[in-house]
């Protein structure tokens, strides 16, 4: 799965970030991004799309990614921005604070020469490439997958579950689950669900 790094490492790229999101289908929550810029020639043994592992392994990976890393950036956009901007821009306002808060291990600004994303353009001044499917075909971005799934994961379970605890954010991740939308149906949105995701659910007083 280095196929496209080494090609751009062969090139003369150093500082090559790959960016991938999670969230973009779910009902409430943020959509999170991460990029990341892995040290050259790197192959973290069972890095794959986020989606095609188990809670557990991705757990494990997202250390092991963490720990092994040049630089990670995080970028988040909430469910008011979504309804406002649409999710496809708040995506790629994600990606691009992901970029912008690429930071090494002693916390010091890093800035990517090459930028491989996972099927967005970015409106940036750096050199991109955008790759349909990149987290089966990325290194960089399946790792960055993990990293972003791991991070929003997290944040169901440690915060939103807790502040909004009758709609089961634990579970489902802000997913379109059968509890989920049961649970909208009963008790109404929360402040972090996406409105403009609701509209076949529920009608929604202005």
């Amino acid at each position: 799965m280095l196929e496209l790094e080494k090609e751009l490492w062969n090139s003369g790229y150093k500082n090559i970030a790959c960016i991938d999101e999670v969230g973009r289908g779910c009902l409430a929550g943020d959509v999170v991004a991460c990029a990341i810029i892995l040290p050259i020639n790197l192959l973290i043994e069972g890095v794959k799309d986020s989606k095609k592992l188990t809670p557990k392994k991705r757990e494990n990976l997202y250390e092991i990614i963490y720990k092994n890393a040049t630089a990670v950036g995080i970028g988040s956009v909430d469910s008011k921005t979504i309804d406002s901007i649409n999710i496809k821009n708040s995506t790629i306002t994600a990606m691009e604070k992901a970029i912008e808060g690429l930071k090494d291990r002693e916390g010091k600004h890093v800035v990517p020469d090459f930028v491989l994303i996972d099927a967005e353009k970015l409106t940036i001044d750096i050199p991109q490439m955008s790759i349909i499917k990149g987290d089966e075909k990325c290194h960089g971005i399946a790792a960055a997958s993990i990293v972003a799934k791991v991070h929003r994961d997290r944040r169901c379970e440690r915060e939103w579950s807790h502040k909004y605890p009758e709609y089961g954010f634990e579970k489902h991740k802000g997913y379109g689950t059968k509890a989920h939308i049961e649970a909208i149906k009963k008790y109404g949105p929360c402040a972090i669900h996406r409105e403009s995701f609701l509209k076949n659910i529920i009608c929604i007083k202005k």
